[in-house]
């Protein structure tokens, strides 16, 4: 009632889409400033957002893009938009938010989607979906959807420890590295879109 194979093949995919290691900077920049205890929520509220999007997508993934006439290389570029519009808030240290919205705003957007549940993602889990013809091969999609959300919580969640040793100045750094990755990862989701529509076109 298991197929491994399936389980690593898409586990593999999201770890090297979603990116663990490399979503850390930016969570730790996204979230500086806050009790460790606020962190800890965010992460696992980031998390629970991902999870959420991303079993949306996987049930109801091409109902939901064909009935809002929305292709998949718009939902990359729009995302990457997103993404670019956050990046240089990082980079420039705009990124005060209102203080009543800011733990929920960051939590939702960006770190659960589009930074975790992003376009990469979403089509991955869609097309694992779709492949997935017997229960075999459905109970290995979803454990591995779950299996990576559970990475991604673990990585999040003790990747504070990191802010003791750095210190503020630290915290600065890190913020504009997590900027530059970000508009770096924002422009090759723009390229990627825009690609995919000059070969469909």
């Amino acid at each position: 009632m298991f197929d491994v194979a399936v389980f690593g093949s898409l586990f593999l995919t999201l770890f090297v889409i979603m990116d663990p290691p490399g979503i850390t900077p930016i969570f730790l920049a996204l979230t500086a400033g806050r009790p460790a205890k606020v962190q800890k929520r965010m992460a696992f509220q980031a998390v629970c957002v991902a999870g959420g999007v991303i079993a949306v997508f996987g049930l109801l993934g091409h109902q939901i893009l064909d009935y809002l006439h929305v292709s998949v290389p718009a939902l990359m570029i729009a995302g990457g938009l997103l993404l670019l519009l956050i990046a240089l808030d990082l980079l420039t240290g705009k990124t005060d938010e209102p203080k009543q919205t800011k733990d929920v705003n960051v939590a939702l957007v960006p770190l659960g989607m589009p930074l975790l549940a992003g376009p990469g993602a979403i089509v991955s889990v869609i097309l694992a979906v779709q492949k997935a013809d017997s229960v075999a091969t459905q109970v290995s999609v979803w454990s591995a959807i779950l299996a990576i959300h559970i990475v991604l919580w673990v990585v999040m969640r003790y990747s504070l420890l990191i802010i003791r040793v750095i210190k503020d100045g630290g915290v600065v750094l890190v913020t504009r590295l997590a900027g530059m990755m970000l508009s770096a990862i924002a422009v090759q989701q723009i390229i990627n879109g825009v690609t995919q529509v000059v070969r469909g076109g």
